[in-house]
């Protein structure tokens, strides 16, 4: 506990130090003016804003990420609450009790409890994950190159997991990412691959810009389709504030349990915060003495799916910052910051840059403090913020995305990925093909395939080091449970019964 007084205490003065505060309410501010414009939300707003943040110094860019995550996650409930459209697909449950609550006359006082549970849920995460810090760097010290590789094999298994719909669709959009990701001069090796004598594409395509295409320019193309704002018509805000706050306050079991809910679903890799919340709404309906209430404006549905959004936020940056598996898309973009940045996921992040780490993790805890005061002082403003006419939105993100695919690295190539990934993942969409696949196709291509040939020069070319050690065992284990566990499960149901 000793080791970790030194860089928290330089993380808390980072954090006061100007300009690190303006960058956490400006991420936040961001972020929440992203997620309650639904068509944009925390992947795409992140994504837009990423290569922005190139002229900013490592911590200031990561805190104004990882705030725009934060703040989105709590912006999405805005319009799920007044026009039943979930801002993100984390606040698609926040709709089942929120809207009728609003149509109740009770919006204010959904949004405050919305504020209040994503401020509270995400304020206790990232408390408990501060606290379970220096377990988590210990067992981070244990990996070495071999247990990497290992790694994202795993969070490649996790595609047939994070498929909704077709598997095989699933593997073919994560291997095309991955095959994306192979052109260019190969690691280790100075061999030039698909570049058909082009030096444009010597670096290969550029992670961030692949981002930028398929969140940002693929949304703009759906939302081109739709006229006028989010909301039609003017809406009515009715409902007391400190209603709403006592409401939270006095179900706090409901309120903690979703909490943890959304921080433990949040740290296996392929889930999210889409995930966490239909489970956390299932379980305080489950566990709830008026099941029956839920879907008709009852507060507890709010609450729960509210407080596991956030609460995701905090268990997602474990499988992010300590083996650079994205859960979402959302922390895909966080993860191409670090990248963008020269910080790598893993021991550097828990060592050398310990202080780093530690800063936006407080960043994220004062951040939830202001999402409280903005959420309870705000609250009649913020259906503004729905009306907002498509024909501004789509022309200024398309603008923003094309300067921020150039400004990467001043290559024309980078602007015709945007363009050429934007119409593909526009396609994808459209075709049912998984985004969330392809995008953890394009992050751990490169990761799996450097530790892999790095292992293979320690080893001498022996495949036997990825099972020597017992963590090398352990998730050799799990990807073999994560790749045929659907198929062996039900053979042995059908043997036990």
């Amino acid at each position: 506990m000793a080791a970790i007084v030194g860089p928290l205490t330089e993380a808390a003065s980072t954090l006061l130090s100007w300009p690190t505060p303006l960058w956490v309410v400006v991420g936040l501010i961001l972020g929440m003016i992203a997620g309650a414009l639904p068509g944009v939300g925390s992947s795409l707003g992140m994504a837009i804003v990423l290569p922005l943040t190139l002229p900013l110094s490592p911590i200031s860019a990561l805190v104004l990420l990882v705030s725009m995550y934060s703040g989105a996650m709590y912006g999405g409930s805005i319009a799920a609450i007044l026009v039943n459209v979930p801002g993100t697909g984390a606040a698609a449950a926040t709709t089942f009790d929120g809207y009728p609550m609003s149509k109740d006359g009770r919006a204010v006082e959904a949004l405050t409890i919305s504020a209040t549970s994503s401020a509270l849920g995400g304020f206790l995460t990232v408390l408990t994950l501060i606290a379970i810090s220096p377990i988590l760097i210990e067992a981070v010290l244990l990996f070495g190159t071999p247990e990497y590789f290992l790694m994202a094999v795993l969070g490649l298994s996790m595609i047939g997991v994070v498929a909704r719909g077709s598997v095989i669709k699933a593997i073919v959009a994560g291997a095309f990412g991955m095959l994306l990701t192979t052109i260019g001069i190969a690691p280790n090796s100075p061999e030039l691959r698909y570049t058909f004598g082009s030096l444009s594409l010597y670096d290969g395509i550029d992670f961030i810009a692949a981002l930028i295409g398929m969140f940002a320019i693929a949304e703009m193309i759906k939302l081109s389709a739709q006229r006028g704002g989010i909301a039609e018509t003017g809406i009515e805000l009715g409902g007391n504030v400190l209603d709403g706050v006592r409401t939270v306050l006095s179900r706090p079991v409901t309120m903690i349990k979703s909490s943890f809910i959304g921080m433990f679903i949040g740290a296996v890799p392929g889930s999210g915060a889409t995930v966490s919340n239909f489970i956390s709404y299932g379980e305080a309906m489950r566990s709830s003495d008026n099941p029956d209430d839920f879907g008709s404006g009852e507060p507890d549905g709010v609450i729960a799916a509210e407080a596991s959004n956030n609460g995701t936020v905090g268990g997602s940056l474990i499988p992010t910052i300590s083996f650079g598996i994205p859960g979402s898309g959302s922390t895909a973009v966080l993860l191409g910051g670090l990248l963008m940045h020269g910080l790598r996921p893993g021991p550097q992040l828990f060592e050398a840059e310990l202080a780093t780490t530690y800063t936006f993790m407080l960043a994220l805890l004062v951040g939830n403090l202001f999402i409280l005061f903005v959420g309870v002082t705000l609250v009649t403003r913020l259906g503004v913020l729905t009306q907002i006419d498509t024909h501004y939105i789509v022309p200024t993100v398309i603008v923003l995305s094309m300067i921020g695919g150039y400004t990467l690295r001043t290559n024309w190539m980078d602007v015709a990925t945007v363009v050429g990934l934007g119409v593909f993942g526009y396609l994808m969409v459209k075709y049912n093909y998984s985004v969330i696949a392809f995008v953890l196709g394009v992050v751990l291509g490169p990761i799996a395939e450097e530790n892999l040939i790095r292992s293979l020069q320690l080893s001498g070319g022996s495949y036997s080091i990825f099972v020597t050690k017992p963590l090398s065992l352990l998730i050799v284990a799990a990807i073999l449970v994560i790749l045929f566990g659907p198929v062996v499960k039900p053979r042995l149901e059908r043997l036990i019964s």
